[in-house]
């Protein structure tokens, strides 16, 4: 029994040589057989040590991510609660792929595969076939490095999947206070409406205006019923539709701080991805060019050890080319990276530009009607004197308040443009968190 177990103890041992070039191999041969067998022990146990660790700069740099949105404002706690409903298809394929990097890891190991056998005498007869592989040109190496690259591309996925669900939500809280607040501002202007038709129609009844005021008043006041009525909608439908999101009733009531932090200068979630999956697609380069090429095994069975070359693809005239094409995987792979670092780059340059520009359009907006307000006192004032007609002043506080809903539009505009740059760049929640 002694004897038949030595064969599967050499293919242990002569596992951990299977990473070495050939140089490599060929130094230990000129090694004596002691000094051979404790260096080859050596170099498997290192191999293990390093394979098993698990530092990873894709990681530690997604959960380096800090949120921008401000711990006590109102968006962080919809961020808290879309994060703590969610249930994602990624979060599953994360833990797959951490599974197969899991099963990845031991691959250097030798393999076991029962035989069973019918003799001519009838007789059945079962074993175990050990096998082992020595020198594979680093194929073991690179699908344990696939693995490994499968479960970053599966982690960065999750990240963009839950910014992108904390951005949904945000973006329809933001929506809903949006329309709130213009329905607040349509709900003022239609009381000082009221009180202008209240206005024209004595005047009309005492024959100082005729019909057509009164008509013109209630139609500026059925525009303003419009307005409201359609942000209301607006605001009920945001509401239902995060409720249906996150299984919470939300209150718009008191929104508290709706701002964000300044965005710090970190790489965008998509270039991050990208360099994942050129990890990946590189691996999976080295795995096929290892395929091209034969290797070494060793395989043991009822007391006796072989050796063997072993070869998916086998030698041929086709071989150099097929070797070729798999190698500029490696440079595609490398500038895909370059290209999402460049389409990142634009799309930060685009919202940064469209966050100024929407500043610029609500300050003029906020200026304007601050303008509005005081020439509709001005000329409310000279009604009062004689000097002007009611229309007019009516005139003047529509514009007045169409200036406000525009100032209101860019100032929440803005805030969406920042909460997409955000998301963009993976700060809509912690990393850890996620």
């Amino acid at each position: 029994m002694f004897c038949r177990l030595l064969p599967a103890a050499a293919l242990v041992v002569l596992g951990g040589c299977m990473e070495m070039d050939s140089e490599a191999i060929q130094s230990r041969l000129k090694l004596p057989f002691g000094q051979e067998q404790e260096q080859v022990s050596q170099g498997a146990s290192s191999f293990v040590q390093e394979d098993r660790s698990d530092g990873s700069e894709i990681f530690d740099t997604l959960l380096a991510r800090r949120t921008v949105i401000p711990e006590d404002s109102t968006l962080s706690h919809v961020a808290d609660i879309a994060l703590a409903s969610g249930a994602r298809a990624s979060e599953a394929e994360l833990r797959t792929a951490k599974l197969r990097a899991e099963a990845e890891d031991k691959n250097w190991l030798p393999t076991l595969e029962p035989t069973v056998s019918l003799t001519s005498l009838g007789d059945v007869v079962t074993g175990l076939i050990v096998e082992a592989v020595l020198y594979d040109h680093g194929r073991k190496k690179a699908e344990r490095e696939y693995a490994a690259s499968d479960v970053e591309v599966a982690a960065v996925t999750l990240s963009q999947d839950m910014n992108e669900r904390v951005f949904t939500a945000q973006t329809l809280f933001v929506e809903a206070v949006k329309s709130q607040h213009k329905a607040a501002l349509a709900d003022r202007a239609l009381a000082q409406m009221e009180r202008f038709r209240k206005i024209v129609s004595g005047r009309v009844d005492g024959g100082v205006s005729d019909k057509g005021d009164l008509r013109m008043v209630d139609t500026r006041s059925s525009s303003l019923r419009t307005q409201r009525d359609t942000a209301r909608e607006a605001a009920q439908t945001a509401l239902s539709e995060l409720s249906a999101m996150t299984g919470t009733s939300f209150q718009t009531a008191d929104v508290g701080q709706l701002g964000i932090s300044a965005l710090p200068e970190v790489e965008a979630l998509a270039v991050i991805k990208a360099k994942a999956e050129s990890g990946r697609n590189i691996a999976r380069a080295k795995v096929e060019r290892a395929g091209q090429l034969p290797g070494i095994g060793a395989v043991a069975s009822g007391g006796s050890a072989a050796l063997q070359l072993v070869s998916e693809t086998g030698i041929g005239f086709g071989t150099a080319a097929r070797i070729k094409a798999i190698e500029s995987t490696k440079e595609t792979a490398l500038l895909q990276v370059d290209e999402a670092r460049e389409d990142s780059a634009r799309s930060r340059s685009r919202l940064q530009n469209r966050i100024e520009s929407l500043k610029r359009q609500q300050a003029e907006a906020e200026m304007l009607a601050r303008e509005g307000k005081e020439t509709y006192r001005l000329f409310e004032a000279q009604f009062r004197a004689g000097q002007r007609s009611v229309l007019e002043v009516v005139d003047i506080y529509e514009q007045s308040i169409q200036r406000e809903m525009e100032g209101l539009n860019a100032k929440y505009d803005t805030l969406l443009a920042e909460l997409q740059l955000a998301r963009d760049l993976g700060l809509l929640a912690n990393g850890d968190a996620i």
